[in-house]
């Protein structure tokens, strides 16, 4: 058992947020991430449990800070603290087990993750014809993390699938061909899951969309909710044009004593459990199923000894919803329990890269307040590409802080394919969707099965077939194709 000393406790939790609509007035977005660490530093007590962390971290977002972790140091006192800055494709979890496993190591009494976004900024300056900037920061973090892989396939670029929604509507067809539910029975389900969703959004003080919506505005395209990867419209998607902050700051149980921290704000980590093996959708075999998110969600309940039911809180990420669907199956939840505390990213907010720290600070307030003992969080990195999940509790964990990387073991239970450049022949739909972008002529994208066992990337701008691809199945039949382009 861990020495109870080096217990690692959530004592102080920060959000911050603006909507200003004149970019030049609008805080910086290390400006609004520090106002989340004093809000943090100030949930704890004071300046004195700031001064004293030891080691801050921070996934980069929209900016080019260059040590953002090192400029929250020097702004709170707490110069001798290691920085780390971590690139797009770092897991937000892996930050927070960090954060958690220095402390029950003996390597840290103090531990801050604080990470912000400003794309509401970025957007009211691109309306005005202007661009937004930013200070120059000196100096460059103690440690850079970033992935060893690029989180997409070529042949993904080069098939026009520079945004993620294209390949999360991939995945999204053929996790409804595997349930069996019908194009328009599917969208209905999606609709009312997201309605849902905007529920908990109006009744969440920090999200940032509080608009009560109908299963048919989030249904239907339209000029405000136009398509953008069918089946999903905008109001399906995580948005990011938002300036959000957050900061979580730990202690040992020890450090938290010493500072006088009541023991009511304590919240224990229990468990982080992650898998960062990567392969890019064209490649997964099973497009349908998340084995990571089975791997390492279960792994995080065992840990933790709860089983599905048992959790009183649970938050999962929501970039899109086939992230919140293969979750929820991985986990043994059903779909029409509450699966977020938010509201979602489509609502609540989705800032670049920060959303877990948000999603983590409204769980420890309602673990606060009395909603239950338990939560879990959960995080995505890439295309479903990473998972990664987090247990937490008002109850100290009797086996201590468990910290786990399923890597390896996600990899041996994961089948993958080639895929072929190009491909000429008779072939079968793994997943498909149309692509809409303004002032573009809508595209299918097929991904498919070729009789030799490898995948290729297939796709087509003629209407009669984006009308078909829009309105029927094609998961599981039999397609012509011709180089990179579907026959007609």
């Amino acid at each position: 058992m861990k020495s109870a000393a080096r217990t690692p406790v959530l004592v102080g939790i920060g959000v911050a947020h603006q909507r200003e609509d004149d970019w030049r007035l609008a805080l910086e977005p290390l400006d609004l991430m520090l106002h989340a660490v004093r809000a943090a530093g100030g949930d704890a007590g004071g300046a004195a449990a700031l001064a004293g962390a030891q080691w801050i971290a921070v996934p980069r977002g929209r900016w080019k800070y260059t040590d953002p972790a090192g400029a929250i140091a020097r702004a709170v006192g707490a110069g001798g603290a290691t920085s780390v800055l971590a690139s797009v494709g770092v897991s937000q979890q892996t930050l927070l087990a960090e954060a958690c496993g220095r402390i029950a190591r003996g390597e840290a009494h103090t531990t801050l993750v604080a990470g912000s976004d400003a794309g509401y900024r970025i957007l009211r300056a691109q309306i005005a014809g202007e661009r937004a900037t930013e200070r120059a920061e000196p100096g460059a973090p103690d440690e850079y993390w970033e992935p060893e892989e690029d989180l997409r396939h070529p042949v993904e670029k080069r098939a026009g699938l520079a945004m993620p929604v294209g390949l999360y509507a991939i995945l999204e067809s053929a996790f409804r061909h595997a349930h069996g539910w019908s194009v328009e029975e599917h969208r209905d389900r999606l609709a009312n899951l997201y309605a849902g969703f905007a529920r908990v959004a109006a009744a969440n003080p920090d999200a940032w969309s509080r608009r009560a919506l109908t299963p048919a505005d989030i249904r239907e395209a339209g000029p405000r909710n136009p398509m953008q990867a069918f089946p999903y419209t905008r109001l399906h998607c995580s948005t990011w044009n938002v300036d959000q902050a957050a900061a979580l700051l730990f202690c040992s149980a020890e450090r938290a004593e010493a500072l006088g921290i009541p023991r009511a704000k304590w919240i224990y980590p229990v468990a982080s459990t992650e898998s960062n093996h990567m392969a890019a959708v064209s490649t997964r075999a099973c497009l349908h199923e998340c084995v990571g998110a089975a791997v390492a969600g279960r792994a995080a309940l065992d840990a933790a000894g709860l089983r599905p039911e048992d959790l009183d809180v649970v938050d999962l990420y929501s970039c899109f919803p086939i992230a919140v669907e293969s979750y929820a199956q991985a986990l043994g939840l059903p779909l029409d329990r509450e699966l977020t505390i938010t509201g979602g990213m489509a609502f609540a907010g989705g800032p670049f890269n920060n959303y877990q720290f948000q999603s983590t600070a409204r769980a420890a307030r309602l673990l606060r307040e009395g909603r239950g003992p338990h939560a879990l969080v959960s995080c995505v990195s890439g295309i479903l590409t990473k998972q990664g999940f987090g247990i937490w509790s008002r109850e100290a964990p009797a086996a201590g802080f468990v910290q786990l990387d399923l890597s390896d073991e996600v990899a041996r239970r994961s089948t993958v394919l080639d895929v072929r450049d190009a491909y000429t022949g008779p072939a079968t739909v793994a997943g498909f969707t149309v692509v809409h972008g303004r002032g573009v002529a809508p595209r299918g994208v097929v991904l498919v099965d070729t009789p030799q066992g490898e995948r290729a990337l297939a796709t087509t701008e003629d209407p009669a077939w984006v009308e078909r691809l829009q309105q029927e199945e094609w998961v599981g039949r039999g397609v012509d194709v011709e180089g990179v382009g579907l026959r007609p």
